[in-house]
């Protein structure tokens, strides 16, 4: 996590509180927390090889509970993800084998390791699975120990069981509820963790918990739900029409990812610098108040990217990003981009090799007329007399102009071909 400053326990759910990640918390939490740290857990779903950025809120739950001196416990569900936890879907998911599960619950794991503090002698987090101890009970004697605390009135009266009633669901994912109640009871006794987190559609089955504790083992269970993050504009937060935005570098590259974060909805990037990074509230202000001075320059919207970026992807990966959306949003010099920043742009834009025997006699509307920008040489030549093409960051208004010299991939030589500011190509062949 680097250099924080640790705030009290107690004052963790201030801090949680104006950065708006307290949806609802049971009753007599705010006084446990004054009488010192706590270990607090949240689950996870196996169900994906990576989490994507809708998990990111659930994540900082933990993140600020260690911060505050807490211990945070990261439940994989590598047992109830062989289940399927209803809430929030309009249908049954398929089920995985253990295999796949095992395999995703590692990858995520390995992701998780970059929010949280895993050495700290005192607060370090610990990853857990919960198959370890869901493979091991009897259902007898699991119905007789723990499926005797739960009536189904209750369990009808569940959100997360109630909206799928009219459209079906089965006793498999029915029992969900009765699965995690037992994780948090089996954690409570093990690792004596006395708090369960998770987003508001996780209320019922944190609750479900609480009360598990308090018949088995009369003792006090706490829980804190944050609410579900949407966007201004009233669309899921995370998904784009390219799909989710994943914290896995192949599925969503770091570049994609960056884009995501500085192109966020004006109306939200105040409440995202508040819920995805740990920026205090001067810090914030500070920034808003420079959007409201310069709103063309984004800075907010650059300084989330980048905080996310770098948490995510590494301070490398986060300058190369930076290198390359300011290379194509003309703030750099294209000569003075590294050369693994055209890399990262080659594999981002549309791209296509060069034929053989192009060199710096070709002319500017043979360059063009090769790119994916154009359809034709007729358009090629039209839209250079317009002014409307530039080649490695110059505008050309002559077609036939030579002596267009290469930028430089690491590997490669390269053209880069912009029609307007919005369509650019990449031309390249390998270097000599």
């Amino acid at each position: 996590m680097g250099d924080v400053t640790f705030a009290p326990m107690k004052s963790l759910l201030d801090e949680l509180a104006w950065r708006g990640l307290i949806y609802d918390t049971t009753p007599g939490l705010a006084e446990r927390l004054t009488k010192g740290p706590i270990t607090g857990y949240v689950g996870f779903d196996p169900s994906s090889p990576s989490l994507q950025i809708g998990n990111l809120v659930p994540v900082m739950l933990l993140a600020h509970l260690q911060r505050a001196g807490g211990t945070p416990i990261v439940v994989v569900g590598g047992g109830t993800g062989m289940i399927g936890d209803p809430s929030g879907k309009r249908s049954e998911r398929p089920l995985l084998s253990r295999a796949e599960v095992e395999a995703n619950a590692e990858r995520q794991r390995r992701q998780l390791e970059s929010f949280l503090d895993f050495e700290d002698p005192k607060t370090a987090a610990r990853v857990v699975n919960n198959a370890d101890w869901l493979g091991e009970l009897v259902l007898v004697d699991f119905l007789r120990d723990i499926g005797k605390h739960f009536t189904i009135s209750l369990m009808l009266q569940k959100e997360s069981v109630k909206s799928r009633m009219e459209a079906g669901i089965s006793y498999t994912e029915f029992s969900y509820m009765l699965l995690q109640a037992y994780d948090f009871l089996h954690l409570y006794r093990t690792n004596g963790c006395e708090l369960q987190m998770g987003g508001s559609d996780q209320w019922g089955n944190i609750t479900a918990g609480v009360d598990l504790i308090r018949r088995v083992e009369g003792g006090d269970a706490h829980g804190l739900s944050a609410p579900l993050v949407t966007t201004a504009s009233g669309a899921k937060f995370g998904k784009t029409e390219a799909g989710a935005v994943w914290l896995d570098a192949e599925r969503t590259s770091p570049y994609q990812f960056y884009q995501f974060w500085i192109n966020v909805d004006d109306r939200d990037v105040e409440s995202y610098l508040q819920l995805f990074t740990f920026m205090s509230r001067g810090e914030i202000r500070d920034l808003i108040e420079a959007h409201g001075q310069e709103p063309g320059s984004r800075v907010p919207h650059r300084a989330l990217a980048k905080d996310i970026t770098a948490r995510v992807h590494g301070g490398e990966a986060s300058d190369r990003v930076i290198e390359a959306s300011q290379v194509r949003f003309g703030e750099l010099d294209p000569k003075k981009a590294k050369p693994e920043t055209w890399n990262m742009l080659l594999a981002e834009l549309p791209s296509a090799e060069l034929p053989k025997g192009f060199g710096s006699s070709t002319s500017a509307v043979d360059l063009v007329a090769s790119s994916s920008i154009v359809k034709s040489k007729g358009e090629a030549r039209r839209l250079i007399e317009q002014g409307g093409i530039s080649i490695n960051g110059h505008k050309v208004t002559d077609a036939t102009s030579t002596g267009f010299k290469p930028l430089h991939g690491s590997d490669k030589d390269i053209f880069w071909i912009q029609r307007g500011k919005k369509t650019d190509s990449i031309l390249f062949t390998p270097s000599t």
